[in-house]
């Protein structure tokens, strides 16, 4: 576009774009007008100036480049040691640094001062790795944790038992990390996670167990049950996650038939009352009929070894008797007769009087009045009877050999 150097042109004096005067020629420098080059050094000179003005002390002169680049390299020298110091990080004692090297994991750092390259060639991030975290089921707490503001969640707390009875389970899952890089990048909610898993660890074993080892006595084995089976989901994932514990705070049939369950449970707490009782009368009254039945076995078995005894005395002494019987009947026979009336006589009230002692002065004399008035004794004389008839009297007897 040429230059109008007329004086009401487009230039006003006659002067270029940049403040120079155009000379008289054309491109090789004659006269005439045309198109002017900018200055390049009194633009330089001039963008100096300005830089200048922002730096206190500046002074003009031949050296103003050389001090403009030493300005520029201190600045950028000031900016680098900023960015690096920016590096330094602390992880506290409870935390882990996990470290990435362009946007992939690194290293995991320990507690202290430590230095990783700054963003964006490292990146760094400290879990807490010691603080136990919360995840309630079925209900939620109020603030802090209180008891007094609990909200039931039914749609997370009625469970199917196994058989096929609903049972109201709230229970709370604690749990920290255990894996920092794996906690950080292989889960995008792990708190979700954790409480998805844990409902559906606890929905399983809740419909293999009846109802009434759920609400009493299995509850410590359904805790032990469900945090194994929660951790080994949780590894599968790669979660980093270490399950510390699972509490149940209630196992309850629902509310609208607690009331008739608890009849139920009444009811079978009555049998087994009375079950308990029926076997301790039985073990009391059985081992007492036991005992009672040995002992009379105990005492036939002894009549029969002393009745056998005894027959096979009697018949060992039959048979001497009659040995002796076959060698001397007279002597063995009044033998036999002499014991067998000391045997009869032994237990008897009896009086043996000598036949001749009854002519004379009587058996007055020999008679023991006092038995005589106490018990009346008949007697009878040596030749005759009393008035019944002859025969010796139950009182008194009369050998004719002389007094036994």
């Amino acid at each position: 576009m040429p230059w109008n150097n007329q004086g009401g042109g487009r230039w006003q004096g006659g002067q270029g774009p940049w403040g120079g005067r155009p000379s008289g020629g054309g491109p090789s420098g004659g006269g005439g007008g045309g198109q002017q080059p900018p200055d390049l050094e009194e633009l330089i000179r001039k963008t100096q100036e300005k830089v200048k003005q922002w730096f206190p002390g500046g002074t003009g002169g031949g050296g103003g480049g050389f001090g403009s680049r030493r300005v520029f390299v201190i600045g950028a020298a000031v900016l680098v040691a900023l960015w690096l110091l920016s590096g330094l990080y602390r992880v506290q004692p409870a935390e882990r640094g996990v470290e990435l090297m362009f946007g992939q994991f690194y290293e995991v750092t320990e507690p202290g001062l430590r230095y990783a390259i700054p963003s964006p060639v490292q990146t760094v991030f400290t879990p807490d790795v010691e603080r136990v975290n919360r995840v309630e089921i079925g209900f939620r707490s109020g603030p802090g944790g209180t008891s007094g503001s609990v909200r039931e969640v039914s749609g997370e707390s009625l469970m199917l038992t196994g058989d096929e009875n609903i049972v109201d389970i709230n229970f709370v899952v604690l749990w920290k990390i255990s894996v920092p890089q794996d906690f950080l990048f292989n889960v995008r909610d792990p708190e979700g996670t954790v409480k998805a898993a844990a409902e559906s660890v606890m929905r399983e074993i809740i419909g293999q167990t009846p109802i009434a080892t759920a609400t009493t006595e299995g509850r410590g084995v359904i805790e032990t049950d469900a945090r194994a089976q929660l951790q080994s989901l949780l590894d599968s994932y790669g979660a980093g996650i270490l399950v510390t514990e699972i509490q149940l705070q209630k196992a309850d049939p629902p509310g609208d038939v607690i009331e008739a369950f608890r009849d139920v449970q009444r009811a079978q707490a009555d049998r087994e009352r009375l079950q308990n009782e029926a076997e301790a009368f039985a073990n009391d009254i059985i081992p007492r009929a036991r005992g009672e039945a040995e002992r009379i076995l105990q005492e036939a078995e002894a009549y029969k070894q002393t009745v056998e005894a005894r027959a096979s005395g009697e018949a060992s002494r039959f048979n001497a008797i009659y040995t002796e019987y076959a060698n001397a009947r007279e002597v063995t026979a009044r033998r036999m007769y002499l014991e067998t009336m000391e045997s009869v006589l032994r237990d008897m009230n009896k009086l043996v009087i000598d036949g001749q002692a009854s002519g004379g002065s009587g058996v007055v004399p020999y008679l023991p009045l006092p038995n005589l008035q106490e018990r009346p004794v008949r007697q009878t004389s040596a030749t005759g009877g009393d008035s019944g008839g002859g025969g010796s009297s139950a009182a008194s007897m009369q050998t004719s050999g002389g007094s036994q």
